[in-house]
């Protein structure tokens, strides 16, 4: 994104401003990228299919599904909502890791980029994971993606998320990013596992379970 200081501003000269003074808005869109190309936090370009952008676009999608289970939760009423938004926020933070290679940038970007070099971040999604499973009946079968919008949404965040941490372990292999962000992805696909189971208990809807389909075609 560029400066938004230094973009002529677009709006017209009759429309309402609700930015501070002397704060110019940014366009959307830079040009940048057209041919093929994006920018990392250290100003490197590489091609936009290469692994770090597939570390960051999948970490946006998971954010984005993160973000509508979010919403069905607030409509539930089930107190999933606050930790989930700090987890969207986590997940910027984890992108600007992503962003700055360990073995190229320099150490002042590096230092504000640094996610979770003590483990506390991994640790609380533990404790969280912990006290929700605390109230749920045991795990007998195999379950189903399924009981209720905020369930189910959340067992899809669930899957983007090992997707997207498939997508990081390469980078983080080749030293890009932080052990501790493959740390922090493994712990939250947990997470939103068990959140998910949560959401349907709460609003004391069904979870589907798995059933052998061939045993039940032949009766067996």
């Amino acid at each position: 994104m560029p400066d938004p200081t230094t973009i002529e501003d677009n709006t017209s000269a009759d429309a309402p401003s609700v930015r501070p003074p002397g704060l110019r808005k940014a366009r959307v869109y830079t040009r940048t990228g057209d041919r093929g190309t994006s920018a990392l936090f250290t100003g490197e370009r590489r091609p936009k299919d290469d692994p770090v952008f597939e570390a960051l676009g999948s970490t946006d999608e998971l954010s984005s599904h993160i973000g509508l289970a979010r919403e069905y939760c607030e409509e539930a009423g089930n107190g999933l909502s606050d930790n989930l938004e700090k987890i969207q926020c986590l997940l910027q933070d984890i992108g600007s890791n992503v962003a700055t290679p360990r073995t190229t940038a320099s150490d002042t970007k590096i230092a504000k980029t640094v996610f979770d070099i003590d483990g506390a971040l991994a640790e609380e999604l533990e404790l969280w994971i912990d006290q929700l499973d605390s109230l749920l009946p045991p795990l007998r079968n195999f379950i189903l993606p399924s009981g209720g919008k905020a369930a189910s949404a959340l067992h899809v965040a669930r899957s983007v998320c090992r997707r997207a941490e498939r997508r990081v372990v390469p980078v983080i292999m080749e030293a890009i990013a932080d052990e501790s962000v493959g740390r922090y992805m493994n712990r939250l696909s947990d997470y939103l596992f068990v959140a998910a189971r949560y959401a349907a208990f709460k609003e004391g809807r069904e979870e589907k379970i798995y059933r052998n389909q061939h045993q039940k075609r032949t009766g067996q």
